[in-house]
């Protein structure tokens, strides 16, 4: 049995911080003068979190035979279902498999998987990717869909989906309508972007997405930022 006091959580909070690495860097951008807007500066920090593995953990801690004898028991495949069901309930398979794809770059796997025989943009992509793993599509629980609009569609249909009220799920899909003027475009009420809740802690909902910046990343934003355009809620057994 395991209590959590003071010295417990104190405990665990110097593991979380031992696994995880975080870095930091800073870039000027120059945006130039435009119509009646000035030239100006603005200044971009960037701060990476990346979780270090159970392996780096090994070797953090000088593990003996017999700690990691212990680790490989709770990393087998049997506990680590147990594991995904307690921290993300019925919907940890597909948030756990997405999380496993974090740091990849270009999306090669998961458009070529789709068919493509180039990149394309690829978080549809990588979503469908997700949920063929976990047997998903065969069992009409998530679309195969390389688009947002018709993934978001495919949900809408069925009387799953949700507006940014909602109070949402560790597995739901989360849709993002952006406003990039230089990018995507002004907000137009069609959907440019889709990822995967991992969690929601305190008004933060936490993601998994592929495509940003052309690669698999942990995101956050604040529940009901204005660029979240919905939720497309899967009905997992």
């Amino acid at each position: 049995m395991a209590v959590l006091n003071t010295d417990t959580v104190e405990k665990l909070r110097t593991v979380f911080w031992d696994m995880t690495k975080i870095t930091t860097a800073e870039a000027d951008v120059e945006h130039p003068a435009e119509g009646d807007t000035e030239a100006w500066m603005e200044k971009v920090l960037t701060i990476t979190v990346t979780p270090r593995t159970p392996d780096d953990m090994r070797v953090f801690y000088a593990f003996t035979d017999q700690q990691n004898a212990a680790l490989d028991e709770l990393l087998t495949a049997a506990n680590r279902e147990m594991w995904n069901t307690l921290l993300y309930g019925s919907s940890g398979e597909i948030v756990a498999v997405a999380l496993s794809q974090v740091g990849n770059v270009g999306g090669q796997p998961y458009w070529s998987w789709y068919g493509f025989n180039s990149r394309v943009e690829w978080c549809a992509c990588f979503v469908s990717w997700c949920a063929n793993e976990c047997g998903y599509i065969d069992a009409g629980v998530i679309p195969k869909f390389a688009g947002c609009t018709g993934g978001s569609n495919w949900f809408k249909n069925r009387g799953q989906w949700q507006d940014g009220s909602y109070e949402l799920r560790p597995g739901d899909l989360i849709f993002f309508d952006w406003n990039e003027k230089g990018g995507s475009g002004p907000q137009d009420d069609v959907p440019d972007h889709v990822g995967i809740v991992e969690r929601v802690e305190n008004g933060v909902v936490y993601t998994v997405e592929g495509n940003s910046g052309d690669s698999c990343r942990q995101r956050s934003y604040n529940v009901g930022h204005y660029e979240i355009w919905g939720y497309g809620c899967p009905v997992y057994n």
